[in-house]
């Protein structure tokens, strides 16, 4: 029987571990490199309600996720962090934005409202809980994205142009970016947007994740390059 510790066996085995060595430093620095990649890149916070939380949803089709591969498509340096509770209003938001606006955070899309105006609030209160936030967020010097949303038209004229236009008030006032509607890429009528729908026919599907992703998509690297400035 062959000695397995003849030379010819102990240089195979050395040989065997050196490429081990190899491939292990290899990975470590693979590793490393990531981390380091991780850890430069600009942390967006999303800060929203369910549309923003990804509700009725697999982790990975919701509005965080899928915006973060579309990022990271573009070749950007981002990481967007879910700020997204279901069920908040803008009320909630401002009573929660400073404890979440870790030092770590680099710029935030605000994506608030849908809530209030399923309850029927009052477009004011909105508005002014919107100025807090913004307000909030502004006090660190860190850039705004804001989203808005449209309002039916049984609500009537009155609340949906005091609603709708708010947002873009509110944009001029505090200079922020600005997206005038969530939901706009779903299509132009109620019936067009169900198509997208989940069946409560309020919160987008995957598929309508994707299309809302395609069009913020684009405004979230503006934000990027404000806050890299």
């Amino acid at each position: 029987m062959e000695n397995i510790f003849s030379k010819g066996a102990l240089t195979v085995s050395y040989g065997a571990f050196g490429a081990m060595r190899k491939a292990a430093l290899a990975l470590v620095l693979i590793c490393l490199g990531a981390a380091q990649a991780q850890a430069q890149a600009l942390r967006v916070l999303a800060f929203g309600d369910s549309l923003t939380q990804g509700y009725g949803l697999m982790e990975q089709d919701g509005l965080v996720p899928q915006l973060q591969a579309w990022l990271t498509e573009q070749g950007a340096q981002v990481v967007v962090v879910n700020g997204g509770v279901s069920g908040d209003t803008t009320a909630g938001g401002a009573a929660r934005i400073d404890w979440s606006l870790s030092p770590d955070i680099g710029a935030v899309m605000v994506a608030l409202g849908g809530n209030d105006m399923l309850r029927g609030l009052a477009p004011s209160a909105a508005k002014a809980n919107l100025a807090k936030v913004i307000e909030a967020v502004q006090a660190l010097e860190l850039p705004v994205l804001l989203v808005g949303l449209q309002a039916p038209e049984n609500y009537g004229s009155a609340y949906k142009a005091e609603f709708e236009g708010l947002y873009e008030e509110l944009s001029q006032q505090y200079d922020t970016l600005y997206e005038p509607n969530f939901l706009a890429a779903l299509g132009a009528t109620p019936a067009q947007a169900l198509t997208w729908m989940q069946s409560d026919g309020i919160h987008p599907n995957a598929a309508g994740v994707r299309k809302i992703v395609a069009q913020l998509g684009p405004r979230l690297l503006e934000l990027a390059e404000q806050a890299q400035k």
